[in-house]
């Protein structure tokens, strides 16, 4: 497999060039291979959520919240998955802990 990098620009473009589930499973061999690379599964969510998929999608949007735990986009994907899926009392924990990481982001440290 090409580099992590490499291979997620090409389900990417695969993605743009309305190759929907070529890129899916492009994507699903990327997030195999390197469980970490949290951009995988965020296409992965958002890509899942286009097909209706939304149960897989919450699992790959809590598997990004998992890997980026200090990153409020990555809670406020989750609540829009979440919403989308009609989970809505988890979308709405998802959003209260987006607006948590985020007012900690901005808060100055302690002297």
């Amino acid at each position: 497999m090409a580099n992590p990098d490499q291979a997620y620009d090409e389900a990417i473009e695969l993605k743009e060039a309305g190759k929907l589930d070529e890129a899916v499973a492009k994507l699903e061999e990327l997030a195999k291979a390197e469980p970490d690379f949290a951009l995988a599964h965020a296409a992965l969510s958002v890509f899942y959520g286009k097909l209706d998929r939304h149960a897989e999608a919450v699992e790959q949007a809590q598997k990004v919240c998992d890997l980026e735990p200090d990153d409020p986009f990555s809670f406020m994907a989750m609540s829009m998955v979440c919403q989308k899926a009609g989970d809505l009392a988890r979308a709405e924990k998802a959003l209260s802990t987006a607006m948590e990481k985020q007012w900690a982001a901005r808060k100055p440290p302690e002297a």
